[in-house]
């Protein structure tokens, strides 16, 4: 909980990457709140009052993964509206703006999105989307200790570093700077 709050903060990226962890955990565990508070937050939180904060935290993601229906897979109304304002965001860097670095990256990147969105059966999911199930599949792969070949590390950061541009420019349009707006 406290870990969203400041990767919310701090790095939009990471929050999305990290709460489809909390998804997935939450799934893992069926939804059960004293699974949750034994195996996950008991052992990282000793404070009582903070311990009771973080029942309450996750179990506002468990009610609304059920009242949406999000039991196997699909991710919660919070994170839909972060990927739609970074897909807004994308599009007016390449589209609106034109934004050069923002095209070069883009461009870097291209042949590794498409292969990954084929090889995933991603359909027809908006960059910004494949560039975080890349990235989410890449953490999973590592926390279950299987190798990544150079090949696909570099790929994988071509994914990583375009997320890592739009970002920073979400968090200026965040905090009331539009300079990347200008050109």
């Amino acid at each position: 909980m406290f870990i969203a709050q400041e990767k919310l903060k701090n790095n939009i990226a990471e929050y999305v990457i990290y709460m489809y962890q909390v998804e997935d955990m939450v799934r893992a565990y069926q939804f059960n709140i004293e699974q949750i508070r034994a195996n996950i937050i008991r052992p990282q939180i000793k404070s009582e009052s903070f311990e009771n904060e973080a029942v309450t935290w996750y179990q506002d993601i468990i009610d609304e993964m059920k009242s949406r229906g999000l039991e196997k897979k699909g991710h919660l109304h919070r994170l839909g509206e972060v990927i739609t304002e970074l897909i807004y965001l994308h599009n007016t860097l390449k589209d609106v703006v034109k934004d050069k670095k923002y095209l070069d990256l883009l461009s870097a990147a291209d042949e590794n999105i498409e292969a990954f969105q084929k090889k995933s059966d991603l359909g027809d999911l908006n960059l910004v989307e494949v560039c975080f199930q890349a990235l989410y599949m890449k953490l999973l792969l590592k926390l279950k200790g299987q190798e990544i070949n150079a090949e696909s590390e570099k790929a994988f950061d071509t994914m990583r570093i375009i997320l890592a541009y739009l970002t920073k420019a979400y968090h200026k349009m965040k905090a009331g700077d539009m300079s990347m707006f200008e050109q």
